[in-house]
């Protein structure tokens, strides 16, 4: 119907000391909007599936609403500007419940052709992002990892109706990939053979390896390891000696292990790591026994592949929390 507001619109998450629970209320999610926040007539909308499939066709949110739901617990996290390098820790990140149909089911029906490799996703917002003008916002998905049972068009989080700002009344989840691809306000799913067209695709979101590697830029997917302390808070003063540290580590694998260190990184102290439920972020722990004194501790995870939180120069680097033991 419209844009309200229009244009480019980012609300900050709280610091990292205040997101202690493990399931992040709406309110608490950071929200960005690249060209606007689209205002749909639920009771128009329609969702078309259309390209290279045997039987294209549309949805109603009535419809949409009849076929098989799930519910996944993930962590949603924020890439960051793609119009800067990749080198600031932002921690811009939740972990939230979607509920919504399995976007597998809606390719079950449509019955992809064998020359389908990519899922495009278009949104209902429009307009102008950093001096770029698209009629869309359009992203796309390898079939792999759009026919895996987690993605979904969601229509709820944390139990409640998706709001104008999250995308409502339908978007794109696409758990374990970062927040960029999980299109808000989705109103047309296409099968191609190729990548998706459009600046979302072509200019922005892409990225250098981080190994270094030379060659074409990668499309910004699957979220690199990373974590953050939620406790002791920045400046805090503490009874020693014991200090319990806590945070949460996420992965798009499970975080096998997160160390932590308060010399700089001379030594590390295995803490320990919770289960991941789907595809939640985890949370870790792990008491330590400090003189009294100035302290500054870091945190890295290291996943079951081998992956590891780098310590400087990336948007995952490892968080760093100084503060100060006291006697009892």
């Amino acid at each position: 119907m419209k844009l309200e507001p229009s244009g480019f619109f980012i609300r900050h998450p709280p610091e990292p000391h205040m997101l202690r629970d493990y399931i992040t209320p709406d309110d608490q999610l950071f929200q960005t909007i690249h060209m606007g926040a689209a205002v749909v007539d639920q009771e128009k909308w329609l969702l078309v599936i259309d390209g290279l499939v045997q039987h294209p066709f549309a949805l109603t949110f009535d419809m949409l609403r009849m076929l098989p739901s799930r519910t996944v617990t993930s962590f949603h996290e924020c890439y960051g500007s793609p119009l800067k390098p990749a080198t600031t820790a932002l921690w811009r990140v939740g972990n939230v419940q979607w509920t919504g149909v399995p976007l597998r089911v809606i390719l079950e029906i449509a019955i992809p052709m064998p020359t389908a490799s990519f899922v495009w996703s278009d949104g209902l917002d429009r307009g102008e992002f950093a001096g770029v003008k698209a009629d869309r916002y359009r992203k796309d998905l390898p079939i792999a990892k759009a026919t895996s049972d987690e993605v979904l068009l969601a229509y709820e989080i944390n139990g409640k109706p998706l709001s104008k700002e999250r995308g409502g009344p339908v978007r794109l989840v696409v758990p374990g990939w970062f927040g960029t691809n999980s299109t808000k306000w989705i109103s047309k799913i296409s099968l191609q053979d190729h990548r998706a067209t459009g600046p979302y695709t072509t200019r922005f979101y892409n990225e250098p390896d981080p190994a270094g590697s030379e060659g074409p830029l990668r499309p910004v997917w699957t979220v690199e390891p990373n974590s953050m302390i939620v406790a002791p808070q920045p400046g805090e003063k503490i009874d020693g000696p014991r200090v319990t540290v806590e945070g949460w580590a996420w992965y798009h694998e499970p975080v096998e292990r997160v160390q932590l260190s308060v010399d700089e990184g001379k030594s590390w102290k295995e803490a320990v790591v919770g289960e991941r439920v789907g595809f939640s972020w985890q949370k870790f722990s792990v008491a330590l026994h400090l003189d009294p004194g100035h302290y500054s501790i870091v945190a890295r995870a290291v996943s079951g592949d081998g992956a590891m939180q780098p310590l400087s120069g990336r948007r995952n680097h490892c968080h760093t929390v100084f503060f100060e033991v006291g006697r009892c």
